[in-house]
């Protein structure tokens, strides 16, 4: 039959998604009636509550439960040397306030709307600590952790940087600022529960099943196996659904306070306040270089804010680390601990803010040598990891800008800025390369063939919107040689083998590979004898990438290059996007049109971070001002026109059987700096406080004739 691996086959839950069939967190009404939960949000930003009055909302109409520290159950203490997804996440368990918006009391009632407006009627006496809330203005306080997120190094640091850079001919000392941002998926972060004597099944918005089945038994001090977790479909995560968060633990003992199922969806407006965000970053980029362009130093510092309560180091200066062929390097993380809501991971976490500071400081590179940006990046092409020294299993960056030029057509750049304009606008032209680490982490998969020749895939991995239910099939289809149409996927369950689930773009290769050597175990029972009454089934496993000799050997990325041309209004600054490209290598594809799908979204992600998001902080309260979406800017379709991803054929048999790497933030990696490039190609005006916006560009707007 023919290959199902790489076509564009249309994804099988599409019609279920279109037609509202698809059920997500919110919407299981296979269930009694539930009751309704509501939080209730400090008001300070950091202190204690002296007294909590809930006699008013108790004595609302259909309120069934007020909850507070005073009655909250008794909870586990996360522990810090566990994953910060699968460790406790206790909620109202003391009086202490961390942070603006930090759960203080949960309103349960018949209906949403009765505990929505039984919650304002919570009356809670604070006293108020000063909080740390100006991340400049604590720059001088900042420290190294011991570790950054993934495990990875604080600091790297081969040959002599500062005395190299020092005498270096021609240099680049620049610092970028990048801000508060949040993921925002389209679904909020909902949870329901529904008791069953001593069990619990829990219906949540999650990204990993399994670390959130392990995070609520900790925290509830319960055995895991009296929880089932049910996550069928989520409406997108962006890095926001890998942990559990307030409304699940809050769910969780109310349904078991009240023995009856109970729901809580968190609002646009709390899910600024009640979730992590992208840390708020200052990027030092120091680059040496000799006058026909070899760089001999690279340098990359990062600070960024921190919550004590829950230490977490993006893994930004790491983005750095397999670019380019400076034989002396220095990268370094730093923390400064504010009182805002934790860290967590936003959108391609570390390269994606990394290498809006690193591409930017090449382009800066390249003006300063008169050098073309792509042909600087190709002379500094490494031959093997210029920090660890490992051998790339596959590296085709430079084809990725050969061809992305040849198809952009690159040639047409203008060679000086604010040199070429069209009527009102002038038109700029920007680079910038891509990198993303690939992660293999441990995961399994089931395959049972049944008597009527269809196949079953049961993993515990979730669909963030991505193409899991198609491309698994896709991969069990044509390792057992059999129609598409006759495979059944089911996922998104505890119930089903643990997988590492949907995050860090290892979602697809891990259970995909998982799914590939379950077919392949399938394969070999079958040629033994004939399918019995109850089918036969097989494991297929993957193990973690620090067990894996290839992962120690090689140097395993994936790999892009985006071009973008924008325009900037010659008389108000305005930015506007013109056109963009990325092409990318990322391994064999499983399915080439969700594939691009996800590669184009990866870049809207980043011209959204360049030119739109940035989440402002209140300096009395350490409060969101801009806590919704008016006031938090996403672009939206007239915001990105036209737009292209295209992936090279590519087969790393480094990375797994399969040859497949990560391929959805990816899109993101790199696609911001190629924006701002743009600007400065189009103006002459570098912005290196993001994001871009007209009061940056207006005081250096060149003066032109009409």
């Amino acid at each position: 039959m023919a290959a199902l691996i790489g076509q564009p086959i249309d994804r099988i839950d599409g019609p279920l998604k279109v037609s509202g069939r698809a059920t997500y967190a919110a919407e299981h009404w296979n269930v009694a009636e539930p009751l309704y939960g509501h939080i209730v949000g400090a008001t300070i930003g950091k202190g204690r509550i002296t007294a909590i009055d809930t006699t008013r909302a108790e004595q609302a109409t259909g309120v069934r439960m007020v909850m507070t520290h005073r009655n909250a159950p008794a909870q586990g203490a996360a522990d810090p040397s566990e994953s910060a997804y699968s460790r406790a996440y206790p909620t109202l368990s003391g009086p202490d306030v961390r942070h603006y918006g930090e759960p203080v009391a949960l309103v349960v009632a018949s209906t949403f709307e009765q505990a929505r407006a039984a919650a304002n009627l919570v009356d809670v006496t604070y006293a108020n600590a000063s909080g740390r809330f100006d991340f400049a203005a604590r720059l001088n306080h900042a420290y190294a952790p011991k570790k950054v997120n993934a495990g990875l190094a604080t600091e790297s640091a081969i040959g002599d940087f500062d005395g190299t850079f020092s005498g270096a001919e021609v240099t680049v000392d620049a610092t970028y600022t990048t801000p508060y941002q949040f993921s925002h998926p389209m679904e909020p972060h909902a949870c329901m529960v529904v008791p069953d004597g001593e069990d619990l099944t829990v219906y949540v918005s999650s990204q990993i099943v399994g670390d959130a089945r392990t995070a609520i038994a900790s925290t509830l001090k319960m055995d895991e196996e009296r929880i089932l977790v049910v996550s069928p479909y989520v409406g997108g995560g962006f890095g926001s659904k890998l942990g559990i968060h307030a409304e699940t633990i809050l769910a969780a003992l109310a349904a078991r306070e009240l023995k009856h199922p109970v729901k809580v969806v968190m609002t646009r407006q709390q899910i600024f306040q009640l979730l992590g965000l992208r840390a708020m970053t200052t990027q030092r980029m120091r680059l040496g270089a000799t006058r026909d362009g070899r760089m001999v130093a690279l340098g990359h510092d990062v600070t960024m804010h921190n919550n004590p309560i829950a230490q977490y180091a993006e893994q930004t200066a790491t983005s750095a680390r397999p670019m380019y062929a400076a034989p002396n390097r220095l990268t370094r993380h730093w923390l400064v601990d504010l009182d805002l809501p934790r860290g967590e991971d936003v959108r391609a976490p570390g390269e994606a803010p990394g290498l809006l500071a690193v591409e930017c400081a090449v382009d800066e590179l390249a003006t300063a040598l008169n050098m073309d940006p792509i042909e600087l990046r190709i002379l500094n092409e490494p031959k093997a990891h210029p920090e660890t020294g490992q051998p790339f299993s596959d590296r085709r960056l430079v084809e990725c800008m050969r061809e992305g030029a040849r198809r952009f057509g690159w040639e047409r750049r203008p060679a000086r800025p604010a040199s070429v304009r069209d009527g009102r606008w002038l038109v700029g032209y920007g680079i910038a390369a891509g990198v993303r680490m690939q992660f293999q982490l441990p995961s399994k998969a089931t395959v049972r063939m049944r008597p009527d020749g269809t196949a079953l895939v049961r993993s515990d991995i979730t669909d963030i919107g991505t193409g899991t239910y198609t491309i698994v099939a896709q991969v069990a289809a044509e390792t057992l040689g059999i129609p598409i149409e006759r495979v059944k996927v089911e996922i998104g369950s505890s119930d089903y083998p643990r997988g590492a689930g949907s995050g860090g773009s290892f979602g697809a290769t891990n259970t995909c590979t998982a799914v590939y050597n379950a077919c392949m175990a399938l394969r070999e029972k079958l040629k033994k004898g004939s399918v019995p009454a109850e089918g036969v089934e097989a494991e297929g496993a993957i193990a973690a990438m620090w067990k894996d000799p290839n992962y120690e050997k090689y140097s395993i990325h994936g790999y892009g290059a985006h071009f973008a041309e924008v325009g900037v209004d010659a008389d108000t600054a305005e930015v506007r996007l013109r056109r963009m490209l990325g092409v990318f290598a990322a391994g064999r594809i499983f399915n080439a049109k969700t594939a691009r799908s996800q590669l184009i979204g990866g870049m809207t992600f980043g011209v959204s971070s360049v030119l739109h998001e940035e989440a402002l902080v209140e300096p009395g309260s350490g409060a969101f001002l801009n806590h919704d979406l008016a006031g938090y800017l996403l672009p939206v379709h007239a915001d990105i026109p036209a737009i292209d991803a295209v992936l090279l054929e590519n087969f790393d048999d480094k990375a797994n059987v399969l040859g497949a790497k990560g391929v959805g933030e990816l899109g993101n990696c790199g696609a911001n700096a190629a924006v701002a490039n743009a600007v400065f190609n189009a103006i002459g005006v570098r912005v290196r406080d993001f994001p871009i916006t007209i009061e940056k560009l207006l005081p250096g707007l060149p003066l032109l004739d009409a």
